[in-house]
């Protein structure tokens, strides 16, 4: 089994980066074989518009057709059993490499037919980690659950099962001093990042786990509206 971790972060080694890693530990725990892309390394742009994933009787039918650093992952997606995307919430989305990336890996396999069918191979398990600097109240108020919520139902319509885990009010700086961060409390961030971020680093463990099959998805009110054409 081989689990993939993607990293929509540009900053290695922070929030989300740690996150993931946590994640496919928890992987490696049930056996699995892991690997982590960092988005932020590749040269490649989004959706095209092109419509060559939907040209008829096209040998580029259901899958994209751009060339450029997004490709062999893409592609990779043939031989995984499950995948965890990662991204921080910028202006309370995910960041644009994250969204980029998506737009290339759902779209082809998004049928125009009617009823849309899935065109994914497998079944896969899908994890998201969302890290962001808010609390979850204000987080609430946001509106960032109804906006991710939307992502995942086209994600569930395209796979199998997504799941997803949460970080709130993450430490942004090792030291606040040198930034010009006068609305936050240095100290309570360093704390939360003590004692909280331990607790989201174990969720991660156990979304991992859950991603290499550890127990049956849980119910979502989501369910799956595409026939799936290429998932049993």
């Amino acid at each position: 089994m081989k689990i993939l971790a993607i990293n929509g972060s540009p900053r290695k080694g922070w929030n989300t980066h740690t996150l993931l890693e946590r994640a496919l530990e928890g992987a490696q725990s049930l056996g699995a074989q892991t690997e982590i892309v960092h988005l932020y390394d590749l040269n490649y742009k989004g959706c095209q518009s092109c419509f060559l994933c939907k040209a008829r009787d096209s040998k580029s039918y259901g899958r994209c057709c751009l060339v450029d650093d997004a490709a062999s992952v893409l592609r990779s997606f043939a031989s995984i059993e499950g995948f965890i995307i990662g991204s921080p919430i910028y202006f309370g989305s995910l960041t644009s490499q994250t969204r980029g990336f998506l737009e290339r890996l759902l779209f082809p396999f998004m049928t125009y037919t009617n009823p849309v069918m899935s065109l994914a191979p497998i079944p896969l398990r899908a994890g998201l980690i969302y890290t962001m600097n808010c609390d979850q109240q204000r987080a609430a108020e946001f509106g960032y659950p109804q906006h991710l919520l939307r992502i995942e139902e086209t994600m569930l319509k395209v796979f199998k099962s997504v799941e997803s885990a949460w970080s709130y009010d993450t430490l942004q700086f090792s030291d606040y001093s040198k930034y010009v961060a006068d609305r936050f409390d240095p100290e309570k961030k360093t704390q939360r990042r003590a004692t909280e971020f331990k607790l989201d680093c174990d969720r991660a463990f156990d979304l991992g786990k859950w991603v290499a099959g550890a127990r049956p998805p849980l119910p979502r009110q989501v369910a799956r509206t595409y026939p799936a054409a290429g998932i049993p």
